[in-house]
């Protein structure tokens, strides 16, 4: 077969790809996303049967990173073929904003003394919706226990006895997967308080062919940083696009390792009075699933685009902070 035939044949299939997507699509905006109530006992119907508590062993500090097999590992190194690197974070947000009331500061030091350096110290407090970051285990707690049973007063004023972000300190190498809401709607971004359901999710499997399994890294995208730019930053604690609390089964039926999103992953307002995060417990947890907050997925959604490749290499290692919650950091995803 001749280049020009292969060309070909790839821009047909291409062609057909983008077509199915845009079909999706439009059923998909034909349909109002209305946000479903969650009662109190649903929730914690939910928070015993997606518990993931002694399943890697009662001392278990990795969670679902324990679905990072050597082998997962070494399957994901093969997926790289043009050795284009992407970042998955976002510029750090130095101006006070509705979404960003802690900035990051950095001091400069050194400037105009006589050696031969300077240097800077930084100052970030970086949960919250600025800055891209990684929970650990033991940033969420529920009925006063973290993952495993691990009693919630076990932290103190010295950090996080258990499940601190030092568990993660060999990093995260797996198989990421971008699951592209607005490209999948066929628009530029999701309005705030729009719920993501996991039918919405098992439609994307469908018409990309992508199967998420075990031990893989799923990244979110609502275009909330695409708004942002577009419109200006608002208030994402009371109302923003994401993940409703239902879907957590459907990651804890494909036994994902890590979830990623370009906010807080919540869907805001959530669906259940009194709990702004559902979602992040079950998570966190009943399932010992690590998330990725604010991580800024404009570039790996045209990177994906264009290739029509929805899968890449994925890399990542927090700071290991003793006793941290979790930890700034810059994932990098590799085609």
């Amino acid at each position: 077969m001749n280049d020009l035939c292969r060309h070909g044949i790839h821009r047909v299939t291409r062609v057909i790809v983008v077509c199915f997507l845009c079909i999706g699509a439009s059923a998909w905006n034909s349909q109002a996303q209305t946000l479903k109530s969650i009662d109190v006992e649903t929730f914690e119907t939910w928070m015993q049967s997606l518990s993931n508590w002694g399943r890697w062993g009662d001392d278990d500090q990795l969670g679902t990173l324990n679905l990072i097999t050597p082998e997962k590992r070494r399957e994901a190194l093969t997926l790289p073929r043009d050795g284009e690197l992407v970042s998955l974070a976002h510029d750090v947000e130095t101006e006070p904003a509705i979404d960003n009331t802690r900035p990051f500061e950095m001091t400069m030091s050194g400037l105009g003394d006589a050696g031969l350096s300077v240097s800077d110290q930084w100052t970030v407090s970086y949960h919250g919706y600025a800055h891209t970051h990684l929970d650990a285990l033991c940033h969420f707690s529920y009925d006063d226990q973290l993952y495993n049973g691990v009693p919630a007063d076990s932290i103190t004023v010295e950090g996080c006895a258990q499940l601190a972000i030092t568990n993660f300190k060999e990093g995260i190498v797996t198989r990421g997967v971008l699951i592209d809401i607005p490209y999948h709607r066929n628009v530029e971004f999701l309005e705030p308080g729009s719920p993501i359901y996991p039918e919405e999710l098992d439609n994307w499997e469908t018409q990309t062919g992508i199967t998420i399994g075990s031990g893989d890294a799923v990244f979110i995208r609502t275009g909330r940083w695409k708004r942002r730019a577009v419109e200006g930053p608002w208030d994402i604690g009371s109302y923003v696009a994401g993940l409703h609390a239902s879907t957590a089964r459907w990651f804890h039926n494909r036994d994902v390792a890590v979830i990623g999103t370009d906010h807080g992953a919540d869907v805001h307002p959530s669906g259940m009075d009194g709990e702004r995060h559902p979602l992040h417990i079950l998570l966190l947890v009943a399932m010992g699933t690590p998330i990725f907050d604010n991580v800024d997925l404009e570039a790996l959604s045209r990177a994906t685009t264009e290739r029509q490749q929805w899968e890449f290499l994925l890399t990542a290692a927090p700071s290991p902070v003793p006793g941290g919650t979790g930890s700034p950091l810059n994932p990098i995803a590799i085609f």
